[in-house]
C-alpha cells in the first residue's frame, strides 16, 4: 500500500510540475528567483510536538530576527493524523517546506525529500533517518529514550542501587525489597506497568517490544529486527528471558492500571509518587513538568532516572532515538529550509531547542542540558555510549498497536490468560498472521 500510495504521489508530482512549470516564462523564473533571495522570503514548517509548539513559534521569531527568513509553524492537534493533514496539504499543492515524519510515514514520500547527506550537521549525530535508497532524509530535533524509569527517592529509601540492576535477577531482587516496604514507602504497587491495549497499547507492542528486539544490542546491530521481518519469529532463549521480566512486570504491577488503565492514570499515579518504576520512556518528564506539575510538587519534585530493560546479565543499554525527524520537501524552498536546519543544529536553534523546548539534544557538540527531569540521565547514557536503537520502528506497519497485533499479547498476558510459554506463542503467531496479510 505505501508503494502504490509512493507511486501516486510521484504520478502526481509529475503531473503538477508539467501544470505549473512547464507553461512558465523566463520572467517568470527571474521573478520566482528573485523573491526566494529577497529578505521576505518566507518557509513553513508542520510540528507534530503539540507540546512544544509555542517554544517553536518563539525559536522561528528568533531565527527571523537573525535572518530575516519567516518560518510559520504549523501546529498539528492531538488526536489528529498528521500524514493524513500532510497528504491533504500536498494534494492541495500546499506542501509545506519542511515536514514532520515518523519512521514508517517516510515510504509515504519516496523520491520527493532531499537528500541532506551533504549538510554541516549530518556529520555531528548519530540520529539522523538515513534511508538505503534516499538518502540522509531526516534531521532529528530531538532524543528520547526507551527504558525502567524509576522514582530516585523511592529506591534510595529501600536501600536499592539502580546501578545493580543489570541482570533479570537484579530487577526481581530489587522488586521483592520494594514490596516488602510498599506500605512504609507509600506504594500502590513496585512497577507502573500499562498494558491496556486500545488506548496505551503503542507503549506495550511498540516500546516495550523494542525492548526485546535492541536490549544491549549495538545500535547497528539488526539481528532480532531482521529474524522478526525475515523469517516471522521472534528467538526462543532471548524471548524466554524476555518474557520472564514482563511476567515479573506483571507480578509487581497495580492490576487496576495494568489491565484497563489509561496513559492519564499511569503518568499521575507516578507523578504523586505511588510507584517506584514506571515503563514508559523519557518523553514523560515534559508531563511532570507541565500537565502533571502540581502533583509531582505535592510528592516532592522526586528525582527520577532511568535503567535498561536488562532481562539478561550484563545488558548496559537504554534505547534511544528521534521519535521523529524534520525531513525538506524537494517540492519546496529547498535552500532555505536546509539553511534554517543548519541553524537549529548550532548554538542558537540549539539553546532554545534544548533550554527552552526541554528537548534532548542529538548532536554530539551540544553543551546545553535540558531541564526536563530525564534529560541528565539521558544525556549521560549517550556521552557513554551505552544506548541501543529503536528497531522497532522498522516492523511491519500496525504490528505493535493495531487491532490483533503484539500489545493484545501483552494485555492477555498481563489479565492472566496466558503464560510465559503462552506469551511468546501468542507472539510468534500474530507476527506470522500479520506478516501474511501484508
Amino acid at each position: 500500500m505505501k508503494k502504490i500510495y509512493a507511486g501516486l504521489l510521484s504520478g502526481l508530482l509529475g503531473l503538477s510540475i508539467c501544470i505549473s512549470g512547464c507553461g512558465k516564462t523566463s520572467e517568470d523564473s527571474v521573478q520566482e528567483d528573485t523573491s526566494a533571495q529577497g529578505e521576505n522570503q518566507s518557509i513553513t514548517l508542520l510540528n507534530i510536538k503539540g507540546e512544544i509548539q509555542s517554544q517553536l513559534e518563539a525559536l522561528a521569531s528568533v531565527y527571523e530576527t537573525e535572518t530575516g527568513v519567516k518560518v510559520n509553524v504549523i501546529g498539528v492537534p492531538a488526536g489528529v493524523d498528521a500524514q493524513a493533514t500532510l497528504k491533504g496539504y500536498y494534494l492541495s499543492d500546499q506542501m509545506p517546506d519542511i515536514i514532520a515524519c515518523e519512521a514508517a510515514s517516510f515510504a509515504n514520500w519516496e523520491g520527493l525529500l532531499v537528500d541532506m547527506s551533504d549538510q554541516e550537521w549530518a556529520g555531528r549525530t548519530d540520529a539522523s533517518y538515513v534511508d538505503p535508497t534516499y538518502g540522509t532524509i531526516g534531521f532529528p530535533y530531538t532524543t528520547e529514550a526507551i527504558g525502567l524509569a524509576y522514582n530516585a527517592d523511592i529506591l534510595n529509601r529501600a536501600g536499592v542501587d539502580p546501578a545493580s540492576i543489570t541482570s533479570l535477577e537484579a530487577m526481581q531482587a530489587a522488586f521483592e525489597t520494594i514490596n516488602a516496604n510498599k506500605e512504609a514507602l507509600g506504594l500502590t504497587a513496585v512497577v507502573d506497568y500499562c498494558a491496556e491495549p486500545v488506548n496505551v497499547g503503542w507503549s506495550s507492542g511498540n516500546h516495550i517490544f523494542g525492548a526485546y528486539l535492541d536490549s544491549g544490542l549495538a545500535r547497528d546491530d539488526t539481528t532480532y529486527i531482521d529474524l522478526l521481518n525475515n523469517e516471522k519469529k521472534v528467538d526462543d532463549a532471548r524471548f524466554d528471558n524476555y518474557a520472564r521480566m514482563i511476567g515479573l512486570f506483571n507480578q509487581y504491577s497495580d492490576p487496576a492500571i495494568a489491565t484497563s488503565g489509561t496513559y492519564d492514570e499511569q503518568l499521575l499515579g507516578f507523578a504523586l509518587g505511588k510507584y517506584a518504576f514506571i515503563t514508559q520512556g523519557s518523553w514523560i518528564g515534559a508531563a511532570l513538568t507541565g500537565s502533571n506539575l502540581s502533583d509531582y510538587e505535592a510528592a516532592g519534585s522526586f528525582e527520577v532516572g532511568m535503567v535498561p530493560y536488562a532481562f539478561e546479565d550484563g545488558m548496559n543499554t537504554i534505547l534511544t532515538s528521534a521519535p521523529s525527524w524534520w525531513a525538506v520537501s524537494k517540492e519546496g524552498n529547498v535552500e532555505a529550509a536546509e539553511a534554517f536546519l543548519q541553524w537549529c543544529s548550532e548554538d542558537a536553534g540549539q539553546k532554545i531547542l534544548v533550554e527552552d523546548a526541554g528537548c534532548v539534544s542529538p548532536f554530539t557538540d551540544c553543551s546545553y542540558v535540558a531541564s526536563d527531569p530525564f534529560a541528565k540521565t539521558v544525556s549521560d547514557y549517550i556521552s557513554q555510549g551505552k544506548t541501543s536503537n529503536w528497531h522497532w520502528m522498522g516492523m511491519a506497519e500496525g504490528l505493535g498497536n493495531s487491532e490483533g497485533g503484539l500489545c493484545y499479547c501483552f494485555y492477555r498476558y498481563a489479565n492472566g490468560e496466558l503464560d510465559a510459554a503462552g506469551f511468546k506463542s501468542e507472539i510468534n503467531r500474530t507476527i506470522e498472521e500479520w506478516y501474511a496479510k501484508l
